[in-house]
């Protein structure tokens, strides 16, 4: 009997430890990222530039090959808005609420939300509510006729493959009325803009962009890097509302609402620091 009784708590013990190391692993699994598990082709979250210039300090300022003789015209008529006191001064079509355009809206310090499906890839953007879609289904980037017959875009065609753990999108087909950046850059119907998307870790996110352009520039033109950070959910957790669309503020300018909102916060001359 004795012997009976200690194998049948010996059979228990080891039933309970069995079970506990089960639930263990699987609470392991399924923890967010950031605990040194995760998937290099997962992009998915909300992120926010944490490294690297945003849009007002340019593509890449420091490495800029010399401009075409177009695009020194079109630079000799543009004002950016950091080359006169007030923004509403410059001739930056964003300022005239126009789409910012790619890439210069990526570049904004507002939340960017990335959802992936099988055959896209969507960001979403927190200023203007904008979306964008980078397909992974295997098309052609457009060009020639193709490009032609699908004209411009403010965000651009956008495709993007797999090499090992980096997304390389490239996208073609840009608004050539909306600048490249703040400064006042321009960018052409058939420039192509290279996209290098690698996960430093689980939450930390490098973008490294190339401009080929020959029709303004004399040479490719790498920007400067930027890392972005994913966010914790209660980054954008607005009373108790999670998303980046709405919450405390709607970052995008309507005018219906321009005198109220996006005059009196970044236009008009007289509004408060």
């Amino acid at each position: 009997m004795q012997n009976y009784f200690f194998r049948l708590v010996t059979a228990l013990g080891l039933a309970l430890f069995c079970a506990l190391a089960v639930f263990t692993v699987a609470g392991t699994a399924s923890e967010p990222q950031g605990s040194g598990q995760y998937d290099a082709h997962d992009f998915s979250g909300v992120w926010m530039l944490t490294e690297g210039t945003n849009a007002f300090s340019g593509w890449g300022p420091d490495t800029r090959p010399p401009l075409t003789a177009q695009a020194e015209e079109i630079m000799s008529g543009r004002i950016p808005p950091r080359s006169v006191d007030y923004p509403h001064l410059s001739n930056d079509p964003e300022y005239q609420c126009n789409p910012a355009g790619f890439p210069k809206l990526f570049f904004d310090a507002e939340p960017t939300e990335i959802m992936q499906l099988e055959d896209r890839l969507i960001q979403v953007f927190q200023w203007e509510g904008r979306l964008r879609y980078i397909w992974l289904d295997g098309r052609e980037l457009p060009s020639g006729e193709n490009l032609e017959n699908l004209g411009p875009a403010w965000y651009g065609h956008s495709v993007g493959e797999w090499e090992g753990n980096t997304l390389v999108v490239n996208t073609t087909g840009l608004e050539d009325r909306a600048w490249l950046d703040r400064p006042g850059h321009p960018k052409s119907l058939r420039a192509r803009i290279e996209e290098r998307y690698t996960l430093l870790d689980a939450n930390n996110l490098e973008v490294l962009m190339t401009l080929y352009d020959p029709e303004n520039y004399t040479a490719p033109w790498e920007a400067t890097r930027r890392v972005f950070t994913r966010q914790p959910p209660e980054n954008y957790t607005f009373f108790g509302w999670t998303g980046i669309i709405s919450g405390v503020t709607e970052s995008i300018c309507a005018p219906m609402n321009e005198v109220v909102g996006y005059n009196e916060r970044f236009r008009d001359p007289s509004a408060p620091e």
